[in-house]
């Protein structure tokens, strides 16, 4: 084949493949950044064994999503906790639907060098008299003598409710003892491993890569293994959620992320399989 004729081809293919992908069907998935690496794996496997959907997957917190396909900007929310009353009442006009796609832990983590010295286990209430503000330096708890740099998530995080809900005793608590809020797990990674003195919560999937020391929560230390057993008591569940009944498209998908494939995806990820 000459090499204009190969042109000409390449030339064709592209438009055949535009074509294809201008007729597809937009799917659009948002919400929780702990779901958004699966969700976003999921979507990119979905979108390369099918041609009529196109899904495309974005964050912004559990309650972004679930209030994007309330009102019709998204098909589906992640959440990395469940529909709040509140925002059932807020949008009454349909029922929002709750499919389970994995399982997760919120995972208290430490700097490595508070972790070394010696500050591997806390119970429920060291973390909420750290979050309190009650107790503001490590010495108190058995390590060095150092401010505590404690991290927490912004409003509209599922992991802040969770962390709120199952740590403080309420998922409208109050944490005082907070020096800064973070958007997302990965922003709180990023700002545990780069100082020598903090404390945050973040996923499961986000301290199983080894970058990330989480410490024992009660005596027990957070892995797939403990949640399965139920022995970890900061598991969670990870959904997806419609507002209505799914879409074919969105039933579509759905059913590739609980599937086989999906759930492959997920153990690869550190989740929990819900199978």
């Amino acid at each position: 084949m000459s090499k204009t004729s190969k042109t000409v081809l390449a030339g064709v293919l592209m438009v055949a493949f535009l074509a294809a992908a201008q007729s597809a069907t937009a799917l659009s998935v948002s919400g929780s950044t702990t779901v958004l690496p699966f969700g976003a794996v999921c979507a990119e496997e979905f979108n390369a064994v099918q041609s009529a959907i196109h899904v495309s997957v974005t964050g912004g917190g559990s309650g972004v999503g679930i209030k994007n396909v309330a009102e019709g900007n998204s098909d589906v929310a992640m959440a990395s906790r469940h529909v709040k009353d509140s925002e059932k009442e807020a949008y009454p006009d349909e029922e929002f639907v709750e499919i389970l796609v994995a399982y997760d832990a919120v995972c208290i983590a430490v700097s490595q060098a508070v972790y070394d010295a010696g500050v591997t286990d806390l119970s429920q209430e060291d973390v909420q008299a750290i979050y309190n503000g009650d107790i503001t330096n490590w010495a108190d708890l058995g390590g060095d003598d150092a401010r505590i740099y404690v991290l927490g998530r912004e409003v509209g995080s599922g992991t802040r409710d969770t962390f709120n809900e199952m740590v403080m005793g309420s998922a409208e608590a109050e944490t005082p003892g907070v020096t800064t809020n973070h958007g997302s797990n990965a922003e709180i990674k990023t700002a545990i491993t780069r100082s020598d003195k903090a404390i945050g919560y973040l996923g499961l999937n986000y301290v199983l890569d080894g970058d990330l020391v989480a410490i024992a929560f009660e005596g027990v230390s957070p892995s797939v293994e403990t949640i399965k057993d139920g022995s970890y008591s900061l598991a969670r569940d990870l959904i997806m959620v419609t507002y209505g009944e799914a879409t074919p498209e969105a039933r579509a998908f759905l059913e590739f992320v609980t599937g086989d494939d999906g759930q492959v995806i997920a153990e690869e990820l550190g989740f929990v399989s819900i199978n």
